[in-house]
Order: structure tokens, then C-alpha cells, then sequence
């Protein structure tokens, strides 16, 4: 009886020993996989992204993503940011347009009417401004940027977190991209940008899954409208 009873517990012990191991294999893949997916986008940016506009090459159109507006319709802070920085685009000459790419998915939100308005009262003529109302996501935005926009290259603003991925995507679908970033942990602080940074680093996964995998259609295609 002893002896059948030290078997079965012997038996017990090597399998909660293997699945022991299992968990910690897929807990250091959870960890390993998204810093990986991260550490690779950021090298395969690295060189195109700017932290100054002066500094930006001079191209034809800038492409501002989206990052949220608030109950009264007005830009967040950090969608702000991104616009101003394509303002100083503008008015420092390194860009002719501005591609404002967001969220209208209904009528009572409206990104890119938002950050087309803030940009026109700092002095951007309506004329110069384009809106794509179905960017939905950092993937939907380049996608249609080259199949809808007809655009070969771009400058692209966002945050400096956002950046790397923002052109590694754009790039995949063909725009010779660089990037402009705005400051985020200089402004929000590094608790603040927390849930950012946790939110890209699996961002970063789907990201490459998207591109170089699954490739799915944007939600919305449309009519061409060459810029």
C-alpha cells in the first residue's frame, strides 16, 4: 500500500514539475516575444525617426495619426501635440500638405475634423489639409495612405513611443517613410506613459503579424483619392 501510494506521488510531482515548466516557458515567451517584436522595429526605424522638425528631409505631405478627442470635440493633449508638430512642418517648409488620419467611425466622433480645425487655427489653409476618416488603427492609416492616397512617401507624427512602429508599418506597404516624434515622457511622465508603453509592446506583435502574415483589409477601402 505504502509503495503504490509513493508511486502515485512521485507520478503527481513530475507532472506538476512539467507543467510547472510549461508555465514558466509560456510566462518568458509572454515577456520575450513583445520586447523582441520592440527591440526589432525600433532597429529597423532606427535613423529615420527625428525628434526636430528643422531637421525633418523635406517631403511632400505629413501624415498625422489620431489619438482621441474629447467630450467638447477639442483634440486630448497628446493629439494636440502631434498636430502642432505638423504645423511646424509646415511653417518650417519641410512639408506642402497635411494627411489628418483618425476615427469617424460615427457621427458623433470626429478625429479628423478635430485635429483639421485645430491645424487651421494655427494657420494651415484648409486647401493644405486632407482627411482620411477611416483610420482606425496605425495599420488602417498606412494601408490606405498607399492604396487609397496614392502616396509613395511621407513624413509621419506621433509620439516618440508610437514612432518606430508607425513607420515600420507605413514602409511595408510601400511609402518611403520617416517620422517626426513628439515628446511623451518628457510631458506625461514615465508613470503616465505606463499604459502606452505596455499597450505598444504587444502592439508591436500584431504589427508584425499584420504586415508580414495576416495582411487584412482596412475595415474601409472606398474611391481612390489621389493626393
Amino acid at each position: 500500500m505504502i509503495f503504490f501510494k509513493q508511486k502515485i506521488e512521485r507520478k503527481y510531482f513530475r507532472l506538476f514539475r512539467w507543467l510547472r515548466l510549461v508555465l514558466l516557458g509560456l510566462l518568458i515567451s509572454l515577456l520575450v516575444i513583445p520586447l523582441t517584436a520592440t527591440a526589432y522595429i525600433s532597429l529597423m526605424t532606427n535613423g529615420a525617426r527625428y525628434i526636430k522638425p528643422e531637421e525633418v528631409p523635406q517631403e511632400r505631405l505629413a501624415m498625422v495619426f489620431g489619438a482621441g478627442i474629447l467630450a467638447n470635440g477639442e483634440p486630448t493633449r497628446m493629439l494636440a501635440d502631434r498636430v502642432e508638430a505638423a504645423v511646424k512642418l509646415y511653417q518650417f517648409g519641410r512639408v506642402k500638405k497635411l494627411l489628418m488620419t483618425g476615427d469617424n467611425s460615427r457621427v458623433s466622433y470626429n478625429e479628423v475634423k478635430s485635429m483639421q480645425q485645430y491645424a487651421h487655427n494655427l494657420g494651415v489653409p484648409i486647401t493644405d489639409i486632407v482627411l482620411d476618416y477611416a483610420g482606425f488603427s496605425t495599420y488602417e492609416s498606412c494601408y490606405r495612405a498607399h492604396q487609397i492616397f496614392g502616396l509613395h512617401k511621407a513624413v509621419v507624427v506621433t509620439q516618440n513611443y508610437h514612432l518606430p512602429r508607425a513607420v515600420y508599418t507605413c514602409r511595408q506597404f510601400g511609402l518611403d517613410t520617416v517620422g517626426l516624434g513628439t515628446p511623451d515622457i518628457e510631458i506625461y511622465g514615465l508613470w503616465g506613459m505606463i499604459p502606452y508603453l505596455r499597450r505598444e509592446v504587444l502592439a508591436n506583435v500584431k504589427a508584425l503579424w499584420e504586415v508580414h502574415i495576416t495582411r487584412p483589409r482596412p475595415t474601409f477601402l472606398g474611391r481612390i483619392e489621389k493626393i
